[in-house]
């Protein structure tokens, strides 16, 4: 079954029903299917008095009560409703009065069926937009999630972490695309699968990875092709949009896309339609586009690799994802979930990792983030004999390199500056391994890692002390 589309209904107003059927079927075409008709002007103000409707298109002449009347009442009653005149009188004066009736825009029934469509786009476009924000500001105000069961695959207590799903929640069932960025391996399809979750979409989420993808690949692979379209094209067949019918579609890594292809990816999302290979009849979009990319799509843009208006297009909603060495109270969490995801996956009794296990990792800076613990943990459970879960597989695995991204010192700052009496080289040093250790929890492999020294370098020094 077809979700409406707005998600509220738009009332046509208008004492001529052919009228109303014609302009019903055309955005019907423009894939608007939540439409309602009256023919009595007398009867709009108790179907505006029922809710649901946000948009209407009235007429001005008709009989009973006009549109100019009508106009009025719904400023006064109803200032959330937006109101688009569609008269048959091409007078200026009269489509200035109606703007200053509060009409949000005014349109001759001669006029082209485009223009009329895009209007009304326009209007829905921002309908949902006032929406969203204040969904979005009713959600951080509360601070409570409404479906935590759709992040139950994001391992995380972070607050920016749950502050995100506070925002995915918001935004989940708008029409508008969805930027995610952040570095690879944070988890972009994951938050991706949980906004298709909240959504409501009753069709699929198609996931597709368009990097390395030259023009007409691209198009193919999501415009689809009809028989003959190119030679060895035997067959139809239907592109990634239409698989992703009423549900999502999904664009991974969209930062490696050519211009040729965000060209086609911008008309997509301007015009909701798009013609398969070798086919001169459009078919309409109907999903909701969510694009990823570990690029920086800014920087792009500002040196000419990434068309603005897509850019500006694609962030109406933007996500960007922490990576896990900014949420470090997370690896413990994680551990716990992947160890018990590896022994259900490698069909063995779940290890109990060792104490030092999360200390150490926090001294990792992971630049394959939460993939890469994935791939770790799971490596460990692998070869993992004993009860208790060897350190050796993550030392070998995170290396003897400086652990962590330093945070920069302030210009100029010196740790010693102020001081009356400099301490000695042996002093200071004394100073580095105490601090060391009592951030290690008294671990030397754990504090050798933070001095970036080894152990036996850290053994021979305490024993000196």
């Amino acid at each position: 079954m077809t979700a409406p589309v707005p998600h509220f209904s738009i009332l046509l107003v208008d004492d001529e029903p052919a009228w109303m059927r014609s302009v019903s079927l055309t955005l019907a075409r423009a894939g608007i299917n939540n439409i309602k008709t009256c023919s009595d002007s007398r009867e709009v103000p108790d179907i505006l008095a029922q809710g649901n409707v946000r948009l209407v298109l009235l007429d001005l002449t008709m009989p009973h009560l006009s549109g100019e009347a009508l106009l009025s009442l719904i400023g006064e009653r109803h200032p959330d409703i937006l109101t688009i005149v569609v008269s048959g009188m091409n007078q200026l004066e009269t489509a200035v009065r109606c703007m200053k009736l509060g009409a949000f825009d005014y349109f001759v029934k001669t006029v082209e069926e485009d223009r009329l469509v895009t209007g009304v786009l326009r209007a829905i476009r921002m309908l949902e937009l006032e929406g969203e924000n204040q969904a979005i500001s009713d959600r951080f105000l509360s601070g409570q999630l409404r479906h935590p069961e759709a992040f139950v695959n994001i391992v995380t207590a972070d607050r920016a972490m749950l502050g995100i799903f506070n925002y995915i929640e918001a935004v989940a069932k708008s029409r508008q695309p969805l930027l995610i960025t952040g570095e690879s391996g944070v988890g972009k399809e994951l938050v991706a699968r949980a906004v298709h979750t909240l959504s409501g979409n009753t069709g699929p989420l198609v996931a597709v990875n368009v990097a390395g993808l030259d023009d007409t690949v691209f198009a193919d692979t999501l415009f689809g092709h009809i028989r003959g379209a190119y030679t060895g094209a035997d067959q139809a067949r239907r592109g990634m949009i239409e698989e992703a019918t009423d549900g999502t579609l999904f664009l991974d890594e969209i930062g490696d896309l050519s211009i040729p292809s965000q060209v086609k990816l911008l008309r997509l999302l301007q015009e909701g339609e798009y013609f398969p290979l070798g086919s001169d009849r459009p078919k309409r979009l109907k999903a909701r586009i969510i694009v990823a990319t570990h690029r920086d799509l800014q920087g792009k843009e500002q040196a000419g690799l990434f068309r603005r208006d897509l850019y500006y297009r694609l962030r109406t909603h933007q996500i960007m994802l922490p990576a896990l060495r900014e949420r470090r109270g997370d690896i413990p969490l994680l551990i716990d979930y992947f160890l018990a995801e590896a022994a259900e996956s490698l069909g063995k009794k779940k290890p109990t990792p060792p104490k030092e296990l999360a200390q150490l990792l926090a001294t990792y800076s992971f630049p394959g983030n939460v993939r890469e613990l994935r791939s770790m943990v799971y490596d460990a459970v692998s070869v993992h004999r004993e009860r208790i879960l060897s350190l050796e597989t993550f030392k070998k695995a995170i290396g003897p390199g400086v652990p962590r991204e330093a945070a920069p010192a302030a210009p100029g700052r010196n740790v010693f500056a102020g001081l009356e009496r400099l301490p000695t080289f042996g002093e200071a040093a004394d100073l580095l391994v105490e601090e060391a250790m009592a951030r290690a929890g008294h671990n030397q492999t754990i504090a050798a890692r933070l001095l970036s020294i080894s152990q036996p370098a850290l053994s021979k020094r305490l024993k000196g002390k």
